[in-house]
């Protein structure tokens, strides 16, 4: 919507503030401006509002502090990355062990904690083999690989407005190749099909003719506003499956703030295939996927299929012993049982803080949780698909709000209105964003 003009002018108040308050960040911006694409490392960080991103001098916990020596509340955790905290102690112990005393961060040689961190996985999402990547893009594209070479099918499905990473066929909506998708190999809609989450109607009528290998979800829709599954709809997702022999792969990346196991374990959910990324290392980059005993059967008598070399599934990099050592620490110290409870109790504080002011201000938009995830929609309800969600999308406002929050030392992650805990997160920060976020209302008011 457009804004109207006092708040144009809050907004406008909002800009001047935070140049003033970064003028070390504008200069570290405006010099890599000439050698960097877009001024920043990785182009999704020109996101950030106020013109140029904020310049980070170091991270700790559940604090960020910057080039200017401002420091923030981070709800953003790197975009999901840094769900453990920003350098949880036990990682990076486990990292400079790796590193200083075991030596060798990449070796093409397997490590005693690549079968620890795979037995965790197993225990936790209840899939009995692992194998690793170095993102959850990497994960979810080689789990279509796979599906396609054990079902012999050639089309996967997804959900309308999804996000599995950079995944190419994955960026496409039920109006076809999805706006800004930058230089597709091939039209997206020639290996995909869509359906709106939610729609189990959709789902059966594109499962029906048995050639889709697999379908690719998140349990609940995320990237786009957390969409959460209606009662039933999981359910029907698995029997429509099972029908049409078709391999169902949950992607846990995002939703893994739902507890220790996801959404797999906390829902009591049974997919073939579960990929996860980005959280599980404290940091460290890493990315894997689980499979079911019969699927990975199946995986083992493909004929022809050349898994150890250049099939397509793998990567130098894959399975590094410090990518592994970082994992076993952050699982077993850190993404703790404990810790999921702290801080699904902390998001509870955050929504009811929220639902608070709003009902105090009377303002008809809703909030969604997610275990230790949170996310504002501009509506009085929720959003049941990713349409919904992606209509109740305000440039203008979420822009001013981001701002005004990160003018007052709040964090929350760029792309959308979501907010995540850590298990370094406190009350106070929690308290914190409920005071800052009861004045922009204010102003928005």
């Amino acid at each position: 919507m457009a804004l109207p003009s006092s708040l144009a002018d809050a907004h406008a108040e909002e800009l001047a503030r935070f140049a003033e308050l970064h003028p070390r960040s504008h200069e570290l911006f405006e010099r890599a401006r000439g050698s960097l694409v877009s001024g920043v490392p990785m182009t999704w960080m020109a996101k950030w509002v106020g013109g140029h991103p904020v310049y980070a001098a170091s991270a700790h916990g559940a604090r960020v502090t910057d080039v200017d020596g401002h420091e923030y509340v981070d709800f953003a955790l790197g975009d999901t990355g840094a769900m453990a905290g920003h350098s949880p102690p036990p990682t990076v112990a486990a990292v400079r062990r790796r590193l200083e005393g075991d030596g060798g961060a990449t070796l093409m040689l397997p490590t005693e904690d690549a079968a620890w961190v795979g037995e965790e996985l197993a225990r936790r999402f209840g899939l009995p083999l692992w194998s690793f990547a170095l993102t959850a893009t990497d994960a979810n594209r080689w789990a279509l690989r796979l599906s396609r070479a054990v079902t012999g099918r050639p089309y996967v499905l997804v959900f309308n407005l999804c996000y599995h990473g950079s995944v190419d066929e994955t960026f496409v909506t039920t109006e076809g190749s999805r706006p800004g998708n930058v230089g597709p190999p091939v039209d997206p809609t020639t290996t995909t099909r869509v359906a709106e989450f939610n729609d189990l109607d959709a789902v059966e009528r594109l499962l029906a003719d048995e050639q889709v290998a697999c379908v690719l979800a998140e349990p609940a829709l995320t990237n786009i506003g957390i969409v959460l599954p209606e009662p039933g709809f999981l359910e029907g997702l698995r029997a429509a499956c099972d029908r049409t022999r078709t391999l169902l792969v949950a992607d846990e990346t995002h939703t893994f703030s739902a507890g220790p196991g996801g959404c797999t374990r906390a829902w009591g959910l049974s997919p073939d295939v579960v990929t996860i990324g980005k959280s599980i290392a404290g940091g460290i980059p890493i990315g894997a996927y689980g499979v079911s005993e019969a699927l990975g059967a199946r995986i083992e008598a493909l004929e022809g299929a050349d898994l150890i070399d250049v099939g397509g599934v793998g990567g130098t990099l894959a399975g590094n012993p410090l990518s592994l050592a970082a994992a076993r620490a952050t699982l077993d110290e850190v993404l703790t049982d404990d810790a999921f409870a702290r801080m699904t109790e902390l998001c509870d504080r955050f929504v009811a803080g929220v639902r608070g002011v709003l009902d105090t201000e009377g303002v008809p938009w809703s909030i969604v949780q997610l275990g230790a995830r949170a996310e504002l929609a501009f509506a009085p309800d929720p959003p049941r698909s990713g349409a919904e969600s992606a209509a109740l999308h305000d440039g203008p406002l979420e822009d001013f709000l981001h701002l005004f929050l990160l003018n007052r030392g709040v964090l929350i992650t760029p792309f959308h209105n979501m907010a995540l805990m850590s298990p370094a997160t406190t009350e106070a920060d929690v308290d914190l964003h409920t005071r800052t976020f009861a004045e922009a209302v204010r102003v928005l008011r």
